[in-house]
């Protein structure tokens, strides 16, 4: 067998898996701060706020409900707002971010920014 000394390089959606899981063993949601968790496909961006505790999805809101595929700032921001205002109906005041393994950069800063000026703590 050859080697070619190579070092294997792995994919962008496994490197984003291996983040998320370095960060979810640290982040836990419970039912007074639940986790806020942020994921981004090609066409849309999905917002739920977790309890881990129970096991629950407590509020949820993506850029689905709002029509028209494709992610932009605009649309992110809008979504942050969403979500700030279902949490606030809840009661849920402090949430712990979890982007998922996602860069803090670009459509997730701006929905994190929203959600923070929408009234959430995090």
């Amino acid at each position: 067998m050859s080697y070619s000394g190579k070092k294997r390089v792995p994919g962008r959606a496994t490197a984003r898996v291996r983040r998320q899981g370095r960060v979810r063993r640290k982040i836990q949601g419970t039912d007074e701060k639940p986790r806020l968790s942020v994921y981004r496909s090609n066409r849309y961006l999905y917002v739920q706020v977790i309890s881990d505790q129970s096991g629950r999805t407590l509020a949820a809101a993506s850029t689905r409900e709002s029509g028209g595929a494709g992610v932009t700032a605009d649309k992110a921001r809008q979504v942050g707002t969403a979500i700030a205002e279902k949490c606030k109906s809840q009661g849920i005041s402090a949430v712990i971010f979890d982007r998922n393994g996602f860069r803090y950069h670009g459509r997730i800063q701006a929905l994190a920014d929203a959600a923070r000026e929408g009234g959430l703590a995090f």
